[in-house]
C-alpha cells in the first residue's frame, strides 16, 4: 500500500468504530472517520465467526489487495475500518472488489467511481 498505513491498535480501531460513520453490504461493513493526516491508515478486521484461521487470512488477503489496487481513488486523510461478514468466506476476489467499491460509493469517499 503506496499511499497507506495499518491501523494496528486496538484503540484506533475503538476510535473509529466509535466515531466514525458505518456502512454495509452482503460481504462486508466499512467504518469511515476523518483522521487529519495526510495518507489512508486502513484497519482490516475478520472474527472467528467467518472461519477458522486460514479462511479469516484468506479474506485478509483479498481485501487487503482491493484495497491496494484501488488505492489511487480513496480520498486521503481517511481511517478506514473493514469488518468482514461471515457470508465474504466463501465469495472470491472480484465479489470482495465489488463490495468495497460500493461501499466507498456509499461513504463518497472515492474520487472516481469505476464501473465493473
Amino acid at each position: 500500500m503506496e499511499f497507506s498505513t495499518s491501523l494496528k491498535k486496538n484503540q484506533q480501531f475503538r476510535f473509529v468504530y466509535q466515531n466514525g460513520k458505518s456502512y454495509a453490504n452482503k460481504y462486508l461493513v466499512m467504518y469511515v472517520k476523518e483522521n487529519g493526516l495526510g495518507k489512508n491508515r486502513l484497519g482490516i478486521s475478520v472474527s472467528k465467526k467467518v472461519g477458522n484461521s486460514v479462511v479469516r487470512h484468506r479474506v485478509t488477503r483479498l481485501v487487503r489487495e482491493s484495497y491496494r489496487l484501488h488505492e489511487k481513488v480513496f480520498n486521503s486523510g481517511l481511517d478506514i475500518v473493514i469488518v468482514a461478514r461471515p457470508s465474504a468466506a466463501t465469495v472470491g476476489y472480484h465479489e470482495v472488489e465489488r463490495a468495497l467499491l460500493h461501499l466507498g460509493k456509499l461513504h463518497q469517499v472515492i474520487k472516481v467511481y469505476l464501473y465493473w
